[in-house]
């Protein structure tokens, strides 16, 4: 399950994994609070607590921008919806993925769209848009990839280093 989500992160070992987490999102806003609530409580069992309010910033700026822009809230008459999309694959629509290894966490969110995530420069002003300049401010990097074989969409990805390990490089 989680092979297409090495495709295009940084070199990292799927082997060495050290721990992983995943759930599945519905297709409504109040999927975002879920989301941290996950990730606040995957790090916490990690003993990692210490990057709980960067890191449930980063899911909460992942997952918000993959329910407002990779889902088809407006689709034309005959296109799927949200939910048809879920039942169609036997996948959900949204889909966060938490992975640790000795020296590096990332998070990732797989949604739908095969669209390319818009980072564009931030109106500090404006009441949004701002999703992923606060991804790349708190993470180490990031990034996205078009997802391979039968899944359909793409994924999204954060990466932050953790306390005693080495720079992601």
């Amino acid at each position: 399950m989680l092979d297409p989500l090495w495709q295009g992160l940084p070199p990292i070992d799927p082997g060495a994994v050290s721990g992983a987490a995943s759930c599945a999102l519905p297709a409504a806003y109040e999927a975002v609070g879920g989301a941290r609530e996950f990730t606040r409580d995957t790090l916490h069992h990690w003993e990692l607590d210490g990057l709980s309010d960067d890191v449930a910033l980063v899911v909460s700026e992942l997952v918000t921008n993959a329910l407002r822009h990779a889902l088809p809230h407006d689709a034309p008459e005959g296109a799927q919806s949200p939910d048809e999309l879920a039942s169609d694959s036997d996948m959900p629509p949204v889909r966060l993925h938490l992975m640790r290894w000795a020296s590096r966490l990332v998070c990732a969110v797989r949604d739908p769209s095969a669209d390319s995530p818009v980072a564009g420069e931030a109106d500090f002003s404006a009441e949004s848009g701002r999703g992923l300049f606060l991804v790349d401010s708190f993470s180490d990097s990031w990034g996205w990839h078009p997802l391979a074989g039968s899944l359909r969409g793409k994924v999204v990805w954060a990466l932050f280093s953790l306390p005693g390990g080495p720079e992601p490089a």
